[in-house]
């Protein structure tokens, strides 16, 4: 399949420059701190008695340092959501770049990692030199006691810090993995909360003082002949950097450590994240009242909930914690209705699947048997307590602010276009949008019954208002073992719409492409990887009549 420039710059150009950015600040700064230490003049003894591995050293701390600034700001969640709802700030580009916040954290996650082992290596070659290079003529330099020295005695009097940062970042790194994350959410949880001893750590480890530059350099000229000596530095003279000229020296070399540097990278994010927890904290606090509790088909339970002065738009999604379940886990859900001025509540589904979602069903609905409880506030029994965090921004907000849309959705993945339906039921106009093409594939027919009357409801009032073709609704069922249609009467205008099989994906761009010639189409997806995948190589290819793609994903895990 050809690639189109056009299209592949609309989907990559900003992620790709901004990668490159990355890359380049990371490279600039561990060049320039490489060369400085390699050629300062205020390191030319510590590098003769060290060599490569104090440039290797700094240079890689230099990078920890600011990957360390920037791995915290993808996570200020509600931050980015206010930067996505500038519209006025923010352009389209850079509201798509917003949606990679996550890639961009393990990035910097991933560099912490690969710098804090060139770090450590460069660190242990430093500690072997100090043991084997002793200096005579410079104590104060030393960092081991005497010649020959134990490394490993070294490590535990002066590294003990860097020790622990490691440990910690392994315990971190391994957690995080996509294995550990789906089969026990806690220990990813709890590990990954060790940031904040982390950066404490961190903060005490730059304050060890091991290495040291000269302060006197005029009087005491690197290479200068001290009192004791006849010739100039024999090694430094044979490279072409005895610097000294030959000249006395007019007092002894002086030394101290570097400044710490460290709290002036992290000091300003982790001061802005803690300050976005504590905002969250508090307002995650406001009292949640549980409304209705449906058992939809297929595991599913739809839960609607009040709280005060809760505002959301559609496409947003909400963190939902249940103390009753896991006082620590915290689990994102897309609205699949919004608080509008007719109506206060908001509501999720959630499918059943995991030991969370499972326990939290179980206090829900006790009696399996029952599909659900709509009681009069008055009659409303002990629901478990929640706290709710958000709303929070997602891709599935630019919906509207393209002329022709497409959704696609993958089981339930459909939640975050339940709610985009929900406001179009409630009024199209008012939007920029014009068009939207809707495709949901479904293992099991009885899934779409989530949110069968609301796709009716919504059929009717587009043909209502005499605009049909507003929205092209086309639902896929894969599994065909005892498949029948759908039976409900009220249900007919799915039921012309639903195929079997899977959709041809190739077809669906051409004819979108044909039907929207020279515009762009934004192209939203949730579901499993294949179809994301799919669609992400289409939406870069140059088949569809100058239609440029512009391919957007939800993300949870």
């Amino acid at each position: 399949m050809a690639l189109s420039v056009r299209s592949w710059v609309a989907n990559e150009g900003g992620k790709h420059f901004v990668l490159l950015l990355w890359l380049g600040g990371n490279t600039w700064l561990f060049m320039r701190t490489f060369l400085c230490y390699y050629y300062g003049q205020q390191y030319h003894y510590l590098h003769k008695m060290l060599g490569l591995g104090l440039c290797i050293s700094r240079a890689s701390a230099s990078v920890l340092n600011l990957n360390c600034c920037l791995v915290l700001l993808p996570m200020c969640r509600t931050l980015l959501t206010c930067l996505r709802g500038s519209h006025r700030v923010t352009s389209r580009k850079a509201r798509r770049l917003l949606d990679k916040s996550k890639t961009f954290h393990v990035a910097c996650g991933v560099a912490i990692c690969v710098f804090s082992a060139v770090h450590v290596s460069a660190h242990l070659a430093n500690i072997v030199n100090f043991s084997v290079r002793y200096s005579e003529d410079f104590p104060s330099l030393n960092v081991a006691r005497y010649k020959g020295e134990d490394p490993r005695l070294i490590i535990l009097t002066t590294g003990i810090t860097g020790v622990l940062l490691v440990l910690i970042l392994f315990l971190m790194f391994t957690a995080s993995s996509y294995c550990i994350r789906v089969s026990n959410y806690e220990i990813f949880w709890h590990t990954h909360n060790l940031f904040v001893v982390f950066y404490v750590i961190l903060m005490l480890h730059v304050l060890g003082g091991a290495l040291k530059y000269q302060t006197n350099i005029e009087a005491h000229p690197p290479g200068c002949l001290r009192a004791n000596q006849s010739s100039p530095d024999p090694t430094r003279e044979e490279s072409g950097q005895a610097l000294g000229d030959g000249r006395s020296c007019k007092e002894e070399a002086r030394f101290q450590p570097n400044s710490p540097e460290t709290w002036l990278w992290v000091s300003g994010p982790l001061c802005l994240y803690c300050a976005e927890r504590l905002y969250r904290y508090i307002r995650s606090n406001s009292p949640v009242t549980i409304v209705t509790v449906v058992r939809h088909p297929c595991d599913v339970i739809e839960l609607r909930m009040l709280k005060k002065d809760f505002k959301a738009h559609p496409g947003q999604y909400i963190v939902l914690n249940c103390p009753s379940v896991s006082s620590f886990e915290n689990h994102p859900f897309t609205l699949t209705a919004c608080p509008t001025e007719k109506k206060e509540t908001f509501g999720i589904h959630l499918r059943v699947v995991g030991d969370w979602t499972e326990r939290f069903a179980e206090l829900l609905l006790p009696d399996p048997r029952a599909e659900s409880e709509i009681l009069p506030m008055v009659q409303q029994r002990r629901y478990p307590k929640l706290h709710v965090d958000g709303p929070f921004g997602s891709p599935s907000e630019e919906v509207f602010n393209y002329e022709v849309s497409l959704c696609v959705a993958g089981g339930i993945g459909v939640t975050p276009f339940a709610c985009v339906l929900h406001t179009l039921l409630d009024g199209w106009r008012r939007f920029r949008l014009r068009r939207l093409y809707f495709v949901w594939v479904c293992r099991e027919l009885q899934s779409f019954y989530w949110f069968a009357e609301l796709l009716c409801a919504l059929h009717r009032k587009l043909w209502q208002e005499n605009i049909p073709d507003y929205l092209n609704l086309q639902l896929y069922v894969s599994q065909t073992d005892g498949l029948q249609n759908i039976p409900e009467e009220r249900y007919q205008p799915l039921s012309s719409r639903l195929l079997i099989g899977r959709p041809r994906w190739k077809l669906l761009f051409e004819e979108i492409g044909k039907t929207n010639k020279h515009k762009r189409v934004g192209v939203f997806c949730c579901g499993p990887k294949g179809i994301s995948r799919t669609l992400h190589r289409l939406c870069n290819s140059d088949r569809y009549s100058g239609t440029t793609f512009e391919f957007n994903k939800e993300s949870f895990s």
